[in-house]
């Protein structure tokens, strides 16, 4: 059987002389496995170009049941990125939000939502030629919609802090240390409700677009079980 698929290469692991291991997350079955022979020959007939890590790619890959690891059988690309490869900035943010994303998404059936917010964030990133500042900050933020996590409640001025456990906006102390203040509660509010295209318009210092990031990964951490950390976090904050 062969399935066709939009996919995001979500990891790359070298096998043999020649081959390798991609781990995939597809439209049509969420996360795969499957191995490209050949692929770093010279003479290869699917460039090891096409399958580097954030690629959008268009595939042709066997299906077998009860098989996890099989093979690909045409690769193209869907979307060819032009500013991410040459853009130190828009690759970490891209390389941020792909750790995220792999480090969240344990399905191994399809969630055509999921795939397509994916899809556009990073067609976004690479496409935009405005401000990137926010956009990591606001793709942490609607992913949670797709985990099932998203910020509840409205904040205001009778609910001025988030209780970062119970993933709500608040009016009293909830009695431990993982809630965000009046300030940080009001940013992250404004960011869940803009549109990606007007995230850059938030503006916030370096100050607090750092502690902001650290309370969304702590958010994150509260919500999803065995959540590791993220490596490209440190190379984040140097670019920034």
């Amino acid at each position: 059987m062969l399935l066709k698929t939009r996919g995001i290469i979500f990891r790359s692991t070298k096998y043999g002389d020649s081959s390798l291991i991609l781990e995939v997350y597809t439209e049509e079955r969420g996360i795969r496995k499957y191995i490209v022979s050949g692929v770093r020959k010279v003479r290869s007939t699917t460039p090891a170009s096409k399958l580097q890590l954030m690629n959008l790619v268009d595939l042709v890959a066997y299906e077998r049941p009860g098989k996890d690891l099989t093979r690909i059988k045409e690769v193209q690309s869907a979307f060819i990125y032009t500013r991410i490869p040459f853009e130190v900035e828009r690759g970490t943010v891209g390389l941020f939000m792909l750790e995220v994303a792999r480090n969240s998404i344990r399905e191994s059936e399809e969630n055509p939502s999921l795939f397509h917010f994916l899809f556009e964030s990073f067609a976004f990133l690479d496409s935009t030629t405005g401000p990137i500042n926010n956009i990591h900050l606001h793709f942490l933020l609607e992913l949670t919609s797709h985990l099932g996590f998203m910020p509840s409640g409205d904040y205001s001025a009778a609910t001025p802090l988030f209780d970062l456990r119970e993933g709500q906006f608040t009016g009293t102390f909830p009695g431990h240390t993982e809630y965000l203040d009046a300030t940080r509660a009001a940013h992250m509010y404004r960011l869940l409700h803009t549109d990606r295209e007007q995230a850059a318009t938030i503006k916030l210092t370096r100050e607090e677009r750092s502690g902001l990031l650290t309370d969304l990964l702590r958010y994150y951490r509260h919500h999803i079980e065995g959540m590791r950390e993220i490596n490209s976090l440190s190379i984040l904050r140097a670019v920034y």
